[in-house]
């Protein structure tokens, strides 16, 4: 085409790329049954009067499918590192053995699984609109451009191709997070 529709493309492509990135990091906080630290990965720690990652100030690992244990590096954290989970409203009732603190996974209940799955497609929901954002603002400056009209309706068929092929990768994703969450 031209230099100007080839930009235009690529600004689209990038926006839709972002909202597919959004949607994997939001989809990786939703559990689905087995321990993950990435169930934490929200969770902000008052850090010396800073709210920091709680991947910054400790080691996060699962030894095993239902536990997630913390190690912070300094033992004082301790309890701060407790508060932070416990503010953060996940479900998770944090033990203290003096040195790590550990996370007992409790199985999902079939309505827990449901309401998981109903969040998935929520944020999928969001991604959409992301990326029907950015073809709406790909045909506003396909619009505003000096090409003839046959180009721009090439343009726009592009766009939608985008838009389309954008859309299947996020039912694809949420559908293997939403298969995830149900089983048991």
């Amino acid at each position: 085409m031209n230099e100007e529709i080839d930009f235009i493309l690529g600004t689209a492509k990038e926006a839709m790329n972002n909202a597919i990135v959004h949607l994997e990091k939001e989809l990786r906080t939703i559990r689905a049954g087995k321990a993950s630290p990435s169930m934490l990965a929200n969770v902000q720690v008052n850090y010396y009067g800073a709210a920091t990652p709680l991947g910054q100030i400790a080691n996060v690992s699962t030894p095993d499918a239902r536990t997630i244990t913390i190690q912070p590096w300094e033992k004082n954290m301790l309890q701060e590192v407790e508060k932070a989970i416990m503010n953060a409203n996940l479900g998770f009732n944090p033990m203290n053995n003096g040195d790590v603190i550990i996370i007992n996974v409790p199985a999902l209940t079939e309505e827990r699984r449901k309401e998981l799955a109903k969040q998935a497609k929520a944020e999928s929901e969001h991604a959409k609109v992301g990326v029907r954002n950015a073809r709406k603002e790909a045909n506003n400056d396909i619009k505003k451009t000096d090409i003839s009209d046959d180009l721009k309706k090439i343009a726009e068929e592009s766009i939608q191709k985008l838009t389309d092929n954008y859309s299947k990768v996020i039912d694809e994703k949420v559908a293997i997070k939403e298969k995830e969450i149900m089983t048991v």
